[in-house]
């Protein structure tokens, strides 16, 4: 059978986040002197690399964090920028157009799980206006859901990206052996992108259909206190 995605194979495209905005999601955990700091959040990558010590002092100043943390903080934040950069101008293969998206997230006492497809020709698309209406859609009021779910994905888009600079460069090396083969990258969720776009059809969008609600409805679940300090519990015991 020939493959349908040949043509993507003849004509890359240059790196950058599917997105409107092509941001970096940074993601930091830095432990010093049995005190841990924990944050995740995006960057652009075109601000003067003299914001990052800027942002490290004043995060530890307003959280009234030990002054060693600026250091660490800077260094992390700059070494993953440093990484996204690296791969600006290098060719990529968008191999799947639409690929599954998962989210298995708590933020605080709210636990969220759901599964759905992105369009990665859509680079206008919008993770936080995305996460906006699911929060506003599953009657969700924490302020800090929405920013963790429009991260996620964003980090998710990342990873996908990174796989696809991969991949052109194994398809440079190897033209003749690789040419004609499908592409199919497996996803975060477990599943092949190829095997969700069946499922759901060849519509580029994240709206379910309503046959399909019982299968990827999205989970929402209020935890108790209690609830919520064991699995703190269990997280840090993981953690160490």
């Amino acid at each position: 059978m020939k493959s349908q995605l040949a043509p993507a194979y003849r004509h890359p495209v240059k790196f950058r986040m599917p997105t409107a905005d092509n941001l970096v999601p940074i993601r930091l955990d830095i432990e010093i002197d049995s005190q841990r700091y924990k944050d995740a959040f995006t960057w652009n990558p075109s601000d003067p690399d003299s914001e990052v010590a800027v942002f490290a002092k004043k995060t530890v100043k307003d959280l009234k964090l030990p002054t060693g943390f600026i250091t660490q903080i800077a260094q992390s934040i700059q070494s993953q920028l440093t990484e996204f950069r690296s791969y600006e101008g290098q060719d990529m293969i968008v191999g799947e157009k639409i690929v599954p998206i998962k989210l298995d997230l708590r933020i605080n006492q709210t636990l969220i799980r759901d599964q759905f497809l992105w369009d990665l020709n859509n680079t206008e698309s919008d993770p936080e206006d995305f996460a906006k209406t699911f929060c506003a859609d599953m009657g969700i009021e924490d302020p800090e859901v929405g920013p963790a779910i429009a991260f996620a994905i964003r980090e998710q888009l990342y990873e996908i990206a990174v796989q696809n600079v991969t991949s052109a460069k194994e398809i440079k090396l190897n033209k003749k052996g690789r040419r004609g083969i499908e592409y199919i990258p497996v996803s975060k969720a477990g599943v092949t992108a190829v095997d969700l776009a069946k499922l759901f059809g060849s519509k580029s969008s994240v709206i379910r259909k309503r046959k399909d609600w019982d299968v990827f409805e999205p989970i929402v679940d209020i935890l108790s206190n209690e609830e919520v300090e064991a699995l703190e519990a269990k997280e840090d015991r993981t953690a160490r």
